[in-house]
């Protein structure tokens, strides 16, 4: 029994040893094993976080842009490529999106400034080779990494181009607002001695023809003829005056119905002093009974006025341009106006109703007043078209749905 009891006391003691433990070995592995387990836990942990974070860097609508301590892109999201494919390219420096004619721009330069722990916001404009002027909102902010320095960038790139159309837009609503009060001051000031010039020409008519006395004197013989001048003259001017008044009366967003014809009348009148003077021959063809159109009254102006300008101004020297309205398929108002003007080269025929592009010489346009009759006439349900060549002339076409019967 007491030999029993040394035996499994010795057993026990020497376990390890009969195990293979006393030199480590199993154990060491055994180490290695769990160590292996929680590196592959903790490399899931970290690949499932990373999954996470890109596709909340994806999820972003604005451009995002990672920098480097050099100034150099180290990431991207996938909106970047939309606006700067090439400047953003991983690797690509700083200095290719922000200051490509300085080597460094320390004053200006988002990523430069940032990287000093500086937070910058800051706007920039970008042209493309097309022609095309596109707004960026920038924000730059510095990374620290783990020892609390700041190495690294993270920039935010945001398209403003619409905002500024937006922008722009009421300030021209504002203009014409102010505009629309002027007028109607100066309105009022001239329709005064208009009436009286018309009303007292009107009595002196009415007077040669209850006296024939006066009718058959030699010496007035033309003042009749005259008089029905000044009548017609200074109801012309009424009219314009009018005219000027609807064009510039803010809208309110309300709609009604609408004849085209009485539209295109009221913006003729205000822009023939142009055609004339220019010696261009301005050719409109009407159609009378042509239905109406449920629309904005001051919205449709500002589209004819935009139209008929371009047209105008795209002609140097003598020119035709032609105005025509008809009824069209699917129970619509079809309006053309066509120019022998210098036309609109291919390449960038499509980019017309972008806003801010514009192929006019600098002072003569901002590149809005297509973009803005664009969005006029599809908030009416209706489409516009051109076509073009060079050297020959272009060809605007609005097409607009009817009023339902």
């Amino acid at each position: 029994m007491d030999k029993l009891a040394v035996r499994t006391k010795m057993d026990e003691s020497s376990l390890e040893r009969l195990l293979g433990l006393d030199n480590s070995k199993i154990g060491f592995y055994a180490e290695v094993k769990q160590k292996i387990h929680e590196l592959e836990a903790a490399n899931l942990g970290l690949r499932s976080k990373g999954n996470e974070l890109q596709a909340v860097f994806d999820s972003i609508s604005d451009g995002v842009i990672v920098y480097d301590n050099s100034g150099k892109v180290q990431h991207r999201n996938h909106v970047c490529p939309r606006y700067f494919p090439q400047e953003t390219l991983p690797g690509c420096s700083c200095r290719e999106l922000f200051h490509p004619e300085h080597e460094s721009s320390p004053l200006n330069c988002p990523v430069e400034r940032a990287l000093t722990g500086e937070r910058v916001e800051i706007s920039i404009a970008s042209a493309s080779a097309s022609g095309k002027t596109r707004y960026f909102d920038v924000t730059a902010t510095s990374i620290e990494d783990s020892r609390g320095e700041q190495n690294r960038v993270l920039v935010f790139l945001r398209d403003v181009s619409e905002k500024r159309l937006h922008e722009l837009q009421l300030m021209q609503a504002e203009k014409l607002s102010s505009l629309g009060v002027l007028a109607s001051g100066v309105a009022h000031e001239i329709n005064n001695p208009l009436s009286s010039v018309a009303g007292y020409a009107e009595a002196l008519l009415r007077r040669f023809k209850d006296e024939q006395s006066l009718a058959g004197d030699a010496r007035l013989e033309d003042f009749e003829k005259y008089l029905h001048v000044i009548v017609r003259e200074s109801y012309r001017c009424k009219g314009i005056i009018d005219s000027l008044l609807s064009f510039s009366r803010k809208s309110d967003g309300s709609v009604s119905n609408i004849n085209i014809n009485d539209i295109l009348t009221e913006v003729f009148d205000l822009v023939r002093f142009k055609s004339r003077f220019e010696k261009i021959d301005v050719r409109i063809d009407l159609q009378q009974d042509l239905p109406d159109i449920l629309g904005d009254p001051a919205g449709l102006r500002q589209v004819c006025m935009n139209l008929l300008m371009n047209a105008l101004q795209a002609i140097t020297g003598p020119g035709i341009v032609e105005i025509s309205t008809r009824t069209a398929e699917q129970s619509s108002v079809m309006l053309q106006i066509r120019d022998s003007g210098c036309g609109i080269a291919k390449d960038v025929i499509e980019q017309i109703w972008d806003p801010f592009f514009t192929t006019k010489d600098v002072g003569q346009g901002l590149g809005l007043g297509l973009a803005v009759s664009y969005n006029i006439i599809k908030r009416h349900g209706g489409d516009i078209n051109v076509e073009s060549q060079v050297g020959k002339g272009s060809k605007f076409s609005v097409r607009m749905p009817t009023c339902p019967k």
